[in-house]
């Protein structure tokens, strides 16, 4: 039996109900019907045989029955107009709030529908219930219930709409987080790095050694841990934007562009929160094409949230969780943590005091490029229920307190070091201890090497760097030991 055979025994034992069987040609299909990893693999579940592979027209027939494509729209279209039908079906929506009216509008991309405004609305009764998830900036997946009235929002008649009467989000799971922390007392911590792995569509056998594995895990700290502030410069092809993207829909990937302190923090004309207090982190992807309008004003309101949570916008303030991943691309010759990396951020990100409050930087090219020989195939938890379970963990206050209770910090040591180094300790601990309740159960050996050492490895390159960027700062990190 293979390692790999084992951890994947392991996991269908364990985890019996939460397990698909992976397969990089199915993943293909579930790709071209632009349908993300967390909802392919519940989709899986629910049709897969015993040997975990699916009859592909079965799933054909689901998609086209519940999931319309913009060939199904007309149909539906009908039934609500000339038959006075309710509808329900699982869509990707975008809801927004119409200055001039106050109504919700929303918006249905993959149908491509409305064609113009004011067709689609919201019910107040809907967006009053659902209002944190459905006035989002990104997409959401949902069920949702549409119904047609001759009467829109002017209140004649010929003036028609569609109104989304009823919404649920797609959340198929509950999550009991005790069971996965015990779980993971069944697998050794080499089978649980392939078992987490396995679980984000990664192969374990396409990486070389464990450092590459680990690397690649850290992309998952702002998953489990909150306000984790991150920069990962990377070659191309591999993984960035995809992880961020598709495993979890709590968080949201800005991919180049201009991006506003209104989107970022509070929306005073829509009255609305920015992405920072609705998602578990936000990930600046191609960093280099990302601008702002006014990179002072940016730059204010990211040292403020960076350093404490909370942002003011006019006489609004409020508090956010997300954590902040600046992704760029490096090239071959410039990777070189002792070297002047952060040149290829943009500009507004050439100032020591904002690097400073960024936790810890990932070496991307310790991170293979995307083979075929990296996709997962075979036994593996589902990526919905993984995400979730990541998302809950975010609450869990025990690690923060077992970090604290471990580490001797040097009275000396600069604050924002050591907030860095427990910080990322505690996402580390999260993801490959779960089951620690006590600082008596853990090997304090393992948490070295783990846990404190890429921490410190992580917040030591920003050290560097930001010593490199201004002669003031010392490129030392505390010294920080196991008590």
């Amino acid at each position: 039996m293979s390692f790999n055979n084992a951890v994947q025994d392991k996991t269908r034992t364990c985890f019996q109900d939460m397990i698909v069987y992976k397969d990089p040609t199915q993943n293909k299909f579930f790709a071209s019907l632009s349908i993300p990893p967390y909802l392919r693999d519940w989709m899986i579940m629910r049709f897969a045989d015993e040997s975990g592979r699916i009859n592909l027209d079965e799933v054909s027939e689901f998609v086209k029955k519940n999931i319309p494509g913009k060939k199904d729209w007309e149909l539906l279209k009908s039934r609500m107009v000339n038959d006075a039908q309710r509808v329900r079906f699982l869509a990707k929506l975008q809801v927004e709030i119409d200055v001039r009216t106050g109504e919700g509008l929303f918006y249905l991309p993959d149908l491509g529908f409305p064609n113009r405004k004011h067709e689609a609305i919201v019910s107040n009764l809907v967006l009053r219930q659902n209002r944190k998830e459905l006035l989002s900036d990104s997409e959401t997946w949902g069920v949702i219930e549409c119904e047609w009235s001759p009467i829109g929002l002017r209140g004649k008649e010929g003036d028609g709409a569609i109104y989304m009467t009823d919404y649920k989000i797609f959340q198929p799971y509950k999550i009991d987080v005790e069971y996965f922390q015990e779980a993971r007392k069944e697998f050794t911590l080499d089978e649980w790095i392939d078992m987490l792995l396995l679980a984000v569509d990664y192969n374990p056998n396409g990486f070389l050694d464990t450092r590459q594995k680990l690397t690649l895990l850290s992309r998952l700290l702002p998953f489990v841990e909150k306000r984790v502030n991150l920069i990962e410069l990377a070659p191309k092809g591999t993984g960035k934007s995809y992880l961020m993207s598709q495993i979890s829909k709590y968080g949201w990937l800005v991919s180049g562009g201009s991006i506003s302190r209104a989107r970022l923090f509070y929306d005073i004309s829509r009255n609305a929160p920015g992405l920072v207090s609705r998602y578990d982190y936000i990930a600046f992807d191609e960093i280099q094409t990302i601008s702002f309008p006014d990179v002072d004003e940016i730059r204010g309101a990211l040292k403020g949230y960076l350093e404490s949570g909370e942002y003011r916008v006019g006489d609004k303030r409020g508090i956010g969780d997300a954590g902040l991943v600046l992704m760029g691309n490096i090239s071959d010759e410039k990777m070189n943590e002792y070297a002047s990396i952060f040149t290829e951020l943009p500009y507004a990100f050439q100032e020591s005091a904002l690097i400073d409050r960024f936790h810890g930087f990932i070496k991307g090219w310790d991170i293979p490029r995307m083979r075929e020989n990296m996709k997962a195939e075979g036994w593996a938890l589902n990526v919905e229920y993984f995400s979730e379970v990541m998302h809950a963990m975010r609450n869990e206050i025990v690690y923060p307190a077992l970090v604290d209770a471990l580490l001797d910090v040097p009275g000396s040591g600069d604050t924002r070091d050591t907030t860095a180094i427990k910080r990322i300790c505690s996402g580390f601990m999260k993801l490959l201890f779960p089951h620690v309740k006590r600082v008596e159960d853990i090997d304090k050996e393992e948490f070295r090497m783990y846990c404190l050492a890429p921490a410190i490895q992580m917040r030591s390159i920003i050290k560097c760097q930001l010593h490199l960027m201004d002669s003031e700062y010392s490129s030392t990190v505390p010294e920080i030991k196991i008590r």
